[in-house]
């Protein structure tokens, strides 16, 4: 990996050194039949679109890292984790499709059943969720969480606890009523695999704060009861390497927002940059203080036991593997947790690089003005990423109303607007600190052109999963506002920086009196009068498919790229 060259600028009165990295990205569809695995082809399978040149669409990144400076016991406690990651797989195969062999048994080609591995499925994550395989219908809004024939209102006339939980399917029992499976009795076999791969990694633990998390994780896995060790994942300072595992985030689940998949991560530390990273959680509850809404809507205090460290990735399992790759993190969702402790902002620094390298800047070079070419950074990049995660921290959690969670209150659209809030508080936040003399207010424009371009990488791959949704509702706010210009003639755009600035205040303003208000209805109007790719983006989006720009990135992963030995 290359390494980042002046990446730190000079902090004033006592910030000695802090940054950065960019989004959480994911997706979703409407319903079709979900069989024993699938829905029934028409014609077998021929595929509509030319599966090849999609697949040469996705560049391959090898999953390395510098493994010098861990013992022989953390070595092989990676390659423990690398297993109990890859028993998660199938688990969010059944989640989002079913068996896999049902479909990549009838798929013919290489390319084929790779696209469909990327996938997770037949349909395509960076287009739209469209079916790339002849005789497939739509993708289920409520992947296989919940039978393929509720409506949603036998959903809401449903008088079971446990319907909107995050770790329970919805079934019908022999009558033919709606009933709760657990997740940890749903898919109990490759559960206790992973467990027991966590607690084997666990015995080869050197840091006792891993140790712990560890075997509370398995335990989790078994019961569903994730915030015991989501506490002690918040506790864990100095482990050189870490884990996430388990069901987290709820994006694959579009029908309600409500139900988890599965996923994991491996990580190594990249300990030098995590060590300049870490002092920025103390300045989460000032900044909290300082948001532009009235004083209800701040009124939560954000943990400051957060952190922000920078990681190798070595390894991506299940929904974290699907169609666009991560690249930064920001974790427990449990808002009490958050709220005691706050969250871990973790970094994945080479995938990030990776994604600058080869989407972002021939991205930029098609969409931005020559003269603003040179506020294209990738130190800006990494500020503006860092800063969403860490502005996932702020804002507010519960409604005012005391009636629950802004995920609840909010549903399918809960996941949208907490990533929009993210994104454009995360801007807010670096504007904040320069104007207070942290970070260099003279690279300030680098930030907004840099971030402007990110709207156009993310929204490359359609409106359908809640990250670009959010960026359309920000990029159609910010045109509205004048924070950009489009030249007529180049088709290329150009910032506005105190309009960027005006508009990146409002947007904030109205975004966090959504969540706490808990207004549904005006977090529909907003995605759907607002969340939609227009002329003449969508014009201009296609140009970058004639510049031959990869969509996103694929991985070689796994302990051999590292090379680790099988035990």
């Amino acid at each position: 990996m290359r390494r980042r060259l002046n990446l730190i600028p000079p902090l004033c009165a006592g910030l000695l050194s802090l940054l950065l990295l960019s989004a959480c990205e994911r997706q979703a569809s409407a319903p079709a039949p979900v069989a024993e695995g699938a829905p029934e082809p028409a014609d077998g399978l021929t595929p509509p679109v030319d599966v090849q040149a999609r697949l040469d669409a996705y560049v391959e990144v090898p999953l390395e890292a510098d493994l010098s400076g861990l013992s022989e016991m953390q070595r092989r406690m990676v390659g423990k984790l690398i297993e109990a990651a890859q028993a998660i797989d199938p688990i969010f195969w059944e989640q989002s499709w079913g068996q896999p062999e049902s479909l990549l048994s009838r798929v013919s080609g290489a390319a084929q059943r790779e696209y469909v591995q990327i996938n997770y499925g037949p349909w395509d994550r960076l287009n739209g969720d469209e079916p790339f395989i002849a005789g497939i219908g739509p993708r289920p809004a409520g992947a296989r969480f919940y039978p393929e024939d509720m409506t949603r209102e036998e959903f809401e006339a449903a008088t079971l606890a446990d319907k909107s939980g995050l770790y329970a399917l919805l079934r019908r029992d022999d009558d033919g009523k709606l009933m709760t499976v657990p997740y940890h009795q749903a898919y109990a076999a490759q559960l206790e695999i992973a467990a027991n791969h966590l607690r084997e990694a666990a015995e080869l633990a050197e840091d006792s704060g891993f140790r712990r998390y560890l075997e509370l994780r398995a335990d989790a896995l078994l019961d569903d009861d994730y915030q015991p060790s989501d506490f002690a994942w918040m506790d864990m300072k100095s482990n050189p390497v870490d884990i996430i595992i388990g069901p987290i985030e709820t994006y694959e689940d579009q029908l309600f927002g409500y139900k988890a998949a599965f996923e994991s991560y491996v990580l190594i530390k990249d300990v030098e940059w995590s060590e300049r990273l870490a002092r920025f959680a103390e300045y989460l509850p000032e900044l909290q203080r300082e948001l532009p809404v009235p004083e209800p809507y701040r009124a939560e205090t954000p943990g400051s036991d957060a952190d922000l460290n920078a990681y190798y990735a070595v390894y991506y399992a299940g929904d974290a593997n699907v169609g666009a790759k991560t690249i930064a993190i920001n974790l427990p969702n449990d808002e009490q947790v958050q709220l005691e402790k706050g969250t871990r902002r973790l970094q994945l620094e080479n995938v990030m690089q990776a994604k600058f390298d080869k989407i972002m800047l021939p991205i930029a070079e098609v969409l931005i003005a020559d003269e603003q070419q040179d506020n294209l950074s990738f130190d800006a990049f990494f500020q503006n990423t860092m800063f969403h995660e860490v502005a996932h921290g702020l804002g507010i959690k519960n409604t005012l109303d005391g009636a629950g969670t802004v995920r609840k209150a909010l549903k399918e659209y809960a996941s949208a607007f907490e990533e929009g809030k993210a994104d454009v508080l995360g801007l807010y936040m670096v504007t904040k600190l320069a104007q207070k003399g942290e970070l260099e207010e003279s690279q300030l424009m680098d930030n907004y052109v840099t971030f402007l371009a990110g709207i156009f990488r993310s929204v490359r791959f359609g409106a359908s999963d809640a990250h670009a949704k959010a960026n359309m509702v920000r990029f159609n706010f910010f045109k509205s506002q004048g924070a950009f210009t489009r030249d007529e003639e180049t088709g290329r755009y150009s910032v506005n920086f105190d309009r960027m600035q005006q508009a990146m205040n409002d947007l904030s303003a109205k975004l966090l009196k959504v969540q706490g208000d808990g207004d549904y209805a005006e977090a529909e109007r907003m995605s759907i009068g607002m969340g939609k790719i227009g002329e003449p983006l969508a014009s201009d989006l296609k140009r970058l498919s004639a510049a031959d720009i990869p969509v996103d990135i694929r991985f070689r992963q796994g302990a051999d790229v590292l090379g680790l030995q099988a035990e």
